[in-house]
């Protein structure tokens, strides 16, 4: 005897036991088909509003009925509006799945085959859910957006009212846990890369480490931390002759120098040599100032990142650091930027420029006016070693003040930690050479 698919079916159904629909089912039943009603209305309202295009939204802001209003009040919190939208879909389909369940139980005793009643409180309960709350409204509003919005926009916007306490905890909880993993990521992104670059330790990927590294830390650094101070700028009064000007620019070499009124802190413009060489045969006749350009000035905090977009969006390759009370700082150059990056960069016309010698392993002779930057590069320090004592010192005689607290005298002796600072040259009141011993624990 075969025993078909048909028999089965028979079988199992003969095992389920069917009740009669009670008053509480009929309600039941009821309530279930208006709950999908709002399950499709409010999973269709998220395609509509958040697929409107700019040529609909020009028609919203066009109109002048009760519903155009509504509706532009609800895009107003597109936050709000959405944090609304997944709350009421989740407990409109709450409610379905509850509601099905007890009419499932009234009407149909599964206690006798498990399996069927899981298909049927399960999956069959689901697909319905699928099929008329979700996929076939929001396949209606991909095709009437802006039909759908105006017919929804004055009960989401009450909804909108009546959820805001439960909208307010939902949209902070995102808040916190987006700025949570935002910090995190940012913390790998920066510090986790820059150890895991030194412990690539192979010396022929030493060059390529080191500009990694410079690429890593290329957006955290400030312009005062790569500027030349103001005190090692070459510069020209304003009231300076034909030939005093020509003679600073063969002295010196430089293609462009910042020109000032009486003090440095009053800087007029920059001089580009390339503009006066066509003017060179005139002679003291020749009114040099009338070819200044204008200078380009930065605050001293500035990223050097954003300070390289500037120059390359205002086509210029010098700027001018102010600190906070419009003083004058110092100069930094695009030269200065790409340093960063790729490390020292040297012409033929540059003379070499040592800003440190060094005596032993672990001692060094370094110039007062060492920036903070170059020292760590030297020595092979951390650029956090100094961050409890450095203060606002961007050069090693700025750390030493910080260090000592006051101008110190030749020979002074400021240790720190293991490293032990010697005053070797001082004139009037700056600091000129350090030497530097950097004490190695014995392991």
């Amino acid at each position: 005897m075969e025993t078909g698919p048909l028999p089965i079916l028979t079988a199992i159904f003969l095992n389920v036991q069917f009740f009669p629909i009670t008053t509480a089912v009929a309600v039941s039943l009821v309530v279930i088909l208006i709950l999908l009603a709002c399950s499709a209305l409010v999973s269709g309202s998220e395609v509509a509003y958040f697929s409107l295009s700019p040529s609909e939204m020009h028609k919203i802001a066009g109109g002048a009925t009760k519903r155009h209003f509504y509706l532009l009040k609800n895009l107003e919190s597109p936050e709000q509006l959405l944090a609304t939208i997944l709350v009421a879909n989740n407990f409109v389909n709450v409610g379905v799945v509850i509601l099905s369940s007890f009419s499932v139980n009234e009407m149909i005793d599964f206690s006798n085959e498990k399996i069927l009643g899981f298909i049927v409180q399960v999956i069959v309960i689901s697909f319905i859910i699928l099929l008329f709350g979700e996929i076939t409204p929001k396949v209606y509003t991909t095709r009437h957006a802006l039909k759908f919005a105006l017919f929804v926009s004055v009960p989401m916007f009450y909804l909108t009212k009546v959820l805001k306490p439960i909208n307010y905890l939902l949209i902070y909880s995102t808040s916190f846990l987006n700025n949570r993993i935002h910090s995190y990521n940012q913390h790998i992104s920066v510090n986790e890369l820059s150890q895991a670059l030194e412990l690539t330790s192979r010396t022929d990927l030493k060059e390529d480490q080191e500009m990694l590294k410079g690429i890593v830390e290329f957006g955290n650094k400030n312009v005062v931390e790569i500027m030349r101070s103001r005190v090692d700028v070459v510069s020209a009064d304003i009231d300076f002759g034909f030939s005093k000007i020509m003679t600073l620019i063969t002295e010196t070499g430089f293609s462009r120098i910042p020109v000032y009124s009486e003090t440095f802190d009053n800087i007029k413009g920059i001089l580009y040599i390339k503009d006066l060489l066509p003017h060179a045969h005139k002679g003291d006749s020749f009114h040099w100032q009338s070819i200044i350009r204008p200078p380009f000035f930065v605050p001293e905090t500035k990223k050097i990142d954003n300070l390289l977009e500037d120059f390359q969006k205002n086509k210029v390759h010098m700027a001018v650091v102010v600190d906070e009370y419009g003083g004058t700082s110092g100069i930094v150059t695009l030269e200065d930027i790409l340093e960063e990056i790729v490390g020292e960069i040297s012409d033929e016309f540059d003379d070499e420029e040592k800003f440190y010698t060094k005596i032993s392993e672990n001692k060094y002779l370094f110039d007062g006016k060492t920036l903070l930057n170059d020292f760590y590069k030297v020595t092979g320090l951390e650029d956090t070693v100094f961050d409890g004592a450095k203060g606002e010192a961007d050069t090693l005689a700025g750390l030493i003040l910080e260090l000592k607290g006051e101008i110190p005298a030749k020979n002074d002796t400021i240790s720190y930690t293991d490293y032990v600072f010697t005053i070797e040259a001082v004139d009037n009141r700056r600091i000129k050479q350090i030497k530097v011993e950097i004490i190695k624990k014995e392991v």
